[in-house]
């Protein structure tokens, strides 16, 4: 179960799973320029996102990263959570910084990487914005399961700035 739900998530950031897309192509989609991998370490908790077919069993997620023996590369965890905000599942992985923002995700067991496109991280490195440029993936993230009102107004912004339509955006459970 836990390979099959990795494979739709690289398919489907990578485009071979046909599914919705929820940003205009039409827009330009920009990385964050300033991106610093070593800052973006640690727990993340998934305060939003755009439907997908791997996340479909997991109502919110807490995305863990973490340094890497490798240079240029960030180790990956994410654990899923049930309806009740409980872990009920995790996959593990690398992603590649390839600068800019950009991060090529790779989860265990599944051949095919994904691009992971940092859009956008606050000052502080409290919340961040992540997209893909096929816009088939989305989500707002925050340090803390609750997020203040002015960093998610912010993060929609990004959100639409690049293209994406804010009406799919959905609320994750958080623990």
């Amino acid at each position: 179960m836990r390979t099959s739900l990795a494979a739709l998530f690289l398919l489907a950031s990578c485009g071979a799973v046909i599914g919705p897309g929820y940003r205009d192509q039409d827009v330009t989609i920009a990385s964050s320029a300033n991106f610093d991998a070593s800052r973006y370490l640690g727990r993340w908790y998934e305060v939003a996102r755009y439907p997908n077919p791997f996340q479909s069993d997991c109502p919110g997620a807490i995305a863990e990263y973490g340094a890497s023996e490798i240079a240029g590369q960030i180790t990956v965890r994410n654990i899923c959570l049930d309806a009740n905000g409980q872990p009920s599942g995790e996959i593990t992985g690398t992603a590649t910084d390839e600068g800019l923002g950009r991060l090529s995700v790779r989860l265990q067991g599944v051949p095919v990487s994904a691009p992971y496109w940092v859009l956008w991280v606050d000052e502080g490195y409290r919340t961040a914005v992540v997209g893909a440029p096929n816009g088939r993936v989305g989500w707002i993230l925050n340090r803390d399961p609750e997020i203040p009102v002015d960093r998610l107004a912010a993060a929609r912004e990004v959100l639409d700035f690049n293209g994406y339509d804010l009406g799919q955006l959905q609320r994750s459970v958080t623990p």
